[in-house]
């Protein structure tokens, strides 16, 4: 009976972001345009639901945009992704103030966020579309991402090195409505409580100090 009971639950927690579920149509979210004086980053660190939702409680972060990048297909559908024939990764575009929070902190948020050293795979989800990536839109950026990654890799946090790639950006496409937001609006959701609730708490104990006084508790 235990075996069965395991078996079923393990099929509802992969029923999230491995099996690229679809409850909401085709209707793709909107691209906001930076405000003034508003800066954007774009990384790619698993499944988009906790990427989102991690990146959303640093403070000086006004939006995130659940989406894709790193890939050759336009306007791609989350089923495309996830049929990994489009290169893209799920990735998120975020939108910051840097008065409030730079670059450089929150491109060190995003590597833990996730686990860097994992190639092609976050956890339970494996793929290429949940590689580890980040974009850089300047060489100064890509200056801070190598000099992060050489940091931490010294440091020995993580056991093994970091895979996460490097790459010039070129083009950030909004996924479908439901995925914005998917996180907080989805408590109930066996893969948010199984596999996206951990990897928030534990992100929320590394960057505490950078989080919102809302999630400094």
């Amino acid at each position: 009976m235990k075996r069965i009971i395991l078996y079923v639950a393990a099929i509802f927690l992969f029923a999230g972001c491995v099996n690229g579920q679809s409850n909401g149509g085709s209707s793709f979210a909107s691209l906001p345009k930076p405000k003034a004086g508003e800066e954007v980053a774009t990384f790619g660190g698993g499944c988009f639901w906790s990427m989102s939702e991690a990146m959303s409680e640093l403070k000086g972060v006004n939006k995130v945009i659940s989406g894709y990048a790193g890939g050759t297909t336009k306007n791609p559908s989350y089923e495309e992704v996830s049929s990994r024939t489009t290169g893209h990764a799920e990735c998120v575009q975020v939108y910051y103030d840097p008065k409030v929070i730079s670059y450089a902190t929150l491109a060190n948020a995003f590597f833990f966020a996730h686990d860097p050293t994992e190639l092609n795979r976050q956890g339970p989800d494996e793929g290429t579309d949940y590689r580890s990536i980040a974009f850089y839109r300047t060489p100064e950026e890509k200056s801070i991402l190598d000099a992060i990654i050489k940091k931490i890799n010294q440091s020995k946090h993580y056991p093994e090195a970091i895979v996460t790639q490097v790459v010039a950006y070129k083009a950030f496409y909004p996924a479908e409505k439901y995925h914005q937001g998917y996180y907080r609006l989805n408590q109930d959701n066996p893969y948010i409580t199984g596999v996206s609730v951990p990897k928030v708490l534990k992100f929320r104990k590394a960057e505490k100090e950078e989080l919102k006084s809302e999630f400094q508790k």
